[in-house]
């Protein structure tokens, strides 16, 4: 009769030790193990000649970054469309070197035209508006100009026929009646004479006020006019300076709204550098600083010019201008490899730039100990770095070793053994 027979489980802790043993040969096959010493940290063993191990030394840092910049005029002039029309025609080409007040392209506005067709009746109809006016105020100027003449003549005639009857009226040659008419006459013009004057008075105030207004109205009505006859000319879009026609966006029958981009004019008069710096140097960095570039077999030296603090996509914005003549033979869009200075130069402890710098963001580093068996991390206070070395500022002394190649996963240890 058979006999059942009694199976075991496979657990981990049977199997963890062979687990074990097959991690570690792993590591002894890549190159390195993991060790636990007694004070509880980790090691790992790697190749030296995998390393890059370098001196701490004394030296002068040169407070520099490399930066890319591109070429572009000292001076550009956008060309928008001041009123919006049709594309009739375009006299010029992208590329094509202009002169200031060229033609460059022609465009035409139906409603433009018609606004200044609708100006000009305005203006014509105001302009006999005044003319009426003025004409009526005239006329009435001189009816009482000439009315107040013919008063004073008859004041006249009765003055003197009023002075010959106050002598015949003693005689009586001359009733007493007849003396008192010609006086209450003489005395009606007189009264009569003042209001036609105050009449006048107010009659000149009246027209000088309303013929100012509606003159006035009509100069305003021909600024009005003169205004939309320069928009209608400047449906012609004219070259405002020398330079390069760098882009024109017109082409013949598209429509252009108003204040629509139409293209660039560079000015080739001077040019400048833009860059785009890392943000990390944006503390670091103020107008003024200069950079070097070598172009052929010169050496020119660049101002900052302007700093754009917006960062976008990690950089900000830098234009640098040439100190001195620009050089004769560089060209818009040309690329230039600069060496922007931060600072001026110094003596410090120095250590090569490495790759070790992105795995700790400087905050510690793998010391090599003085018998070159293992390195330590150690902590240490790094300062100011170029595309060659990093400043020490703390944590390190002249002539010690460290590790300045990527740690990779050593990052996670505590010592590395050198075979």
């Amino acid at each position: 009769m058979p006999m059942d027979r009694r199976v075991e489980k496979t657990t981990w802790k049977k199997h963890r030790s062979k687990a074990a043993a097959a991690a570690v040969a792993l590591l002894v096959l890549g190159g390195g193990y993991v060790a636990f010493s007694g004070s509880g940290g980790q090691t790992v063993r790697m190749a030296a000649e995998r390393l890059a191990i370098s001196p701490v030394t004394e030296g002068t840092f040169e407070d520099f970054i490399p930066v890319r910049g591109a070429v572009e005029p000292l001076t550009s002039i956008f060309l928008d469309s001041v009123e919006g029309g049709r594309v009739e025609r375009r006299f010029v080409e992208a590329g094509q070197m202009v002169k200031a007040g060229q033609p460059l392209v022609e465009l035409s506005n139906t409603d433009l035209q018609l606004e200044v067709i609708s100006r000009e009746a305005q203006v014509i109809e105001q302009l006999n508006q005044l003319r009426t006016v003025e004409l009526g105020l005239e006329t009435t100027r001189l009816s009482n100009q000439r009315e107040l003449v013919e008063v004073e003549y008859r004041i006249t005639q009765l003055g003197r026929q009023l002075d010959r009857r106050s002598t015949l009226v003693k005689s009586n040659a001359v009733s007493q009646a007849q003396f008192e008419d010609t006086k209450d006459e003489f005395e009606y013009l007189q009264r009569r004479r003042t209001v036609l004057k105050e009449q006048q008075q107010v009659t000149d105030r009246l027209r000088s006020e309303q013929f100012t207004q509606l003159k006035a109205a009509t100069t305003k009505l021909q600024d009005n006019l003169e205004f939309t006859r320069k928009n209608l000319e400047n449906l012609v879009v004219k070259a405002p300076v020398d330079g390069q026609l760098t882009s024109l966006e017109a082409e013949v029958g598209q429509t252009k709204q108003r204040g629509e981009r139409l293209g660039r004019i560079d000015r080739m008069d001077g040019f400048k550098v833009v860059a785009q710096v890392d943000e990390f140097y944006l503390p670091r960095l103020n107008v003024d600083q200069t950079a070097e570039v070598g172009i052929g077999s010169g050496t020119y030296t660049l101002r900052v010019a302007k700093i754009f603090p917006q960062v976008r996509d990690g950089t900000f914005r830098v234009d640098l201008e040439f100190q001195g003549d620009a050089p004769k033979d560089i060209r818009p869009g040309q690329t230039l490899q600069l060496r922007l200075r931060l600072g001026a130069n110094s003596t410090a402890l120095l250590i090569p730039n490495g790759a070790f710098y992105q795995d700790t963001g400087g905050d510690w580093i793998f010391v090599v100990d003085a018998d070159g068996k293992y390195a330590t991390k150690r902590r240490v206070q790094l300062g100011r770095r170029n595309t060659q070395v990093i400043e020490v500022r703390g944590g390190l002394e002249k002539g010690e070793r460290v590790i300045t190649s990527a740690y990779g996963d050593a990052t996670k240890m505590d010592r590395i053994q050198l075979n």
